[in-house]
């Protein structure tokens, strides 16, 4: 009998389910889509109803695509958009206020507050993050703060929380289970990364009750079974990793100074650093890259949030495009950039620069510039952006990069790859999966059941698609480098 699994991408702007048989190929596919909610400058929402409707539809259609049974699904993996974060009534399931997305930058004066009390060393030194308001922990209090009675209630045990994988966990088995993986733990600002657990001096700071948070789990282990009501029978969830994370294992980048960058709604650069914490001193984070048998291997991340979500803003906002795949066509047919820069600094930036009250801007434009400039500038801003981290990675880690692994919807685009590999002077491989979230739970709940025997066969599973080589010439480079720098500079 040959052996399914079925994984969940649960994104922020999607939800997708994708079957895989044993040999780790795509056997069906389903996408939906989530809507955002921007209720006041800078915040950014979602209904976790509509999050999870939209993850048992995905499910759901990807069986009957693939004209499968639910007795014929062996495992389930389960990976998730980071950071944003559910409260919720432990008896009812009510959700307390809206979900609070990743992007959301409510809490930017707080953490403020918390640098200019000289704490952002005592996080760092225990979580591998800084202070920013990316991250699930001062969502977290502000939920806490701002509804009524929901701190009674937390301290009481009436109320639970967690990121989406544990809200996902916990509806498709029936309200039974609270658990999260080490990966979506070490986002959290809570999580003692070095001592594996929650840490009390930090749950203080942030005034969290620790009843409320979940159990933390290796990312490939029997998280629980899935209820009869979620797909017609009881299914074993037997993976679990935060997106990015699960996409470096869909990559295979076990191996230390391994990379992958995954373009999606937004940018995250990971590189494999191994069994030893090593904080970052440019400014880019030290997360789990993954943990499994109990042991943790870490990297090194640079995290930008806006890079598809470029995309989508010319497209939805502006108008100029009628759909992404049109970008590549429009980019190549220019001969240059015409001196237009974008910073895409939609909700901030990000890493190295950390600066959660930027906005977007372009500059550079002049009588001469038309919109496929525009276009070409919001593409070649994600090259920019990976050669800056790019940059910090190789002080924080000691190690050369010499290949980087693409994955994510934009990396279709054959001019994003040739000019990523032009800016960063570094070879470019793009995978024949590039869905390498969906692939990499798939693997890790795969490794629990027995379907996979060790990361050596994943890593000989992994196959390139195409590789792009730089060829562009060291003046170009710096000189259109440069003046990405300037507009940074400005918007800064």
């Amino acid at each position: 009998m040959r052996k399914y699994i079925l994984a969940i991408d649960q994104g922020t702007t999607s939800s997708r389910a994708i079957i895989f048989d044993e040999h780790a190929q795509t056997v069906s596919f389903s996408q939906k889509d989530v809507n955002l909610h921007y209720p006041n400058n800078g915040w950014v929402e979602q209904d976790a109803h509509d999050i999870w409707k939209s993850v048992k539809h995905v499910c759901q259609k990807a069986l009957e695509k693939a004209s499968l049974k639910p007795t014929d699904i062996s495992a389930i993996g389960i990976a998730n958009q980071r950071e944003t974060i559910v409260l919720w009534d432990k008896e009812t399931g009510d959700i307390i206020k809206s979900v609070i997305v990743w992007q959301d930058r409510r809490t930017a004066d707080y953490c403020r507050e918390l640098k200019e009390q000289g704490l952002e060393s005592t996080f760092q030194k225990k979580t591998g993050l800084l202070l920013d308001p990316y991250f699930s922990g001062t969502k977290l209090r502000w939920l806490l703060q701002n509804t009524p009675n929901a701190m009674a209630k937390a301290k009481k045990g009436e109320l639970i929380c967690g990121t989406i994988d544990t809200y996902l966990l916990w509806k498709m088995t029936g309200g039974t289970v609270h658990a999260t993986d080490a990966t979506n733990a070490s986002r959290t600002l809570l999580y003692n990364i070095i001592k594996h657990e929650w840490d009390n001096e930090l749950l203080d700071i942030l005034e969290i009750p620790k009843e409320i948070l979940p159990e933390i789990k290796d990312n490939s282990c029997l998280f629980g079974e899935t209820t009869k009501d979620f797909l017609g029978a009881s299914i074993p969830i037997t993976g679990m990793a935060g997106d990015q994370q699960a996409a470096m294992i869909g990559q295979a980048c076990f191996e230390v100074g391994m990379m992958k960058s995954t373009y999606g709604t937004g940018c995250f650069a990971l590189i494999n650093i191994g069994d030893k914490f090593k904080i970052s001193k440019n400014k880019l984070l030290t997360t789990v890259a993954y943990q499994l048998n109990g042991k943790t291997t870490y990297a090194i991340e640079g995290s930008i949030f806006i890079a598809g979500a470029a995309i989508q803003w010319l497209r939805d906002g502006l108008k100029i495009i009628e759909n992404a795949s049109k970008t590549e066509e429009i980019a190549a047919r220019i001969s240059d950039n015409g001196g237009v820069y974008m910073v895409p600094a939609f909700t901030g930036l990000g890493a190295p620069y950390w600066d959660p009250n930027a906005r977007g801007a372009i500059f550079g434009i002049t009588r001469d510039t038309t919109t496929d400039h525009i276009i070409r500038a919001a593409l070649e801003a994600q090259g920019y952006q990976t050669k800056d981290l790019i940059s910090a990675m190789i002080e924080d880690s000691g190690q050369q990069i010499n290949e980087i692994r693409v994955d994510g919807g934009m990396v279709e685009n054959n001019w994003i790859c040739q000019f990523l590999a032009d800016i960063t002077n570094n070879t470019v491989n793009r995978p024949q999966i590039i869905e390498t979230t969906a692939l990499g739970v798939a693997y890790l709940a795969g490794l629990h059941v027995g379907i996979y025997s060790s990361l050596r066969q994943i890593s000989n599973n992994w196959q390139m698609s195409r590789s792009f080589k730089p060829d562009m010439i060291d003046s170009e480079r710096a000189e259109l480098y440069n003046g990405w720098k300037d507009a940074v500079k400005r918007v800064l």
